[in-house]
């Protein structure tokens, strides 16, 4: 296998990790929270007052599930070639980054209080960010992705 990761690796492994990301969010996060994510407010926000966008809630799930699917993984992977961790603990790694910079980083940036005041959201945001990461870096290990580093 050549030392670099496939798109259609990354992108299967984005899809996953996105569609597990959503699910959780709507149907086990309000379960075990009592708040449902909603990563697409975030992204209507954003638009709203960095760009004056009035986008509408479909548009922002569209753009974070765009996002999450091809950014998050190649991030997955980029924190995998940095800290030549195995691709599990690098989706770990990443999803905390990445959860970090949702709660403690772009919330604020859209008038919310720094990691939301590290309640339910915050809490349960961790488990989704890192799960999909994690789950991220699974599928990129099982579709071969890492064999690359094993041999080099």
């Amino acid at each position: 296998m050549s030392s670099h990761i496939t798109l259609r690796n990354l992108i299967l492994a984005g899809l996953a990790g996105e569609i597990a990301f959503e699910a959780y969010a709507c149907l086990v996060s309000p379960l075990l929270f009592g708040v449902a994510l909603g990563p697409a407010n975030l992204i209507v926000a954003l638009g709203n007052i960095t760009a004056g966008i009035a986008l509408p809630y479909w548009a922002g799930f569209i753009i974070h599930f765009m996002i999450g699917a091809v950014g998050f993984s190649t991030f997955v992977w980029i924190t995998h070639l940095i800290t030549k961790a195995n691709l599990i603990l690098s989706g770990a790694i990443a999803g905390f980054v990445l959860w970090f910079v949702a709660q403690g980083v772009l919330a604020p940036a859209v008038g919310r209080s720094f990691m939301m005041g590290f309640g339910a959201y915050t809490q349960s945001s961790f488990i989704g960010h890192v799960g999909m990461a994690t789950l991220m870096g699974y599928v990129l290990l099982k579709l071969g992705s890492s064999k690359a580093l094993k041999t080099a």
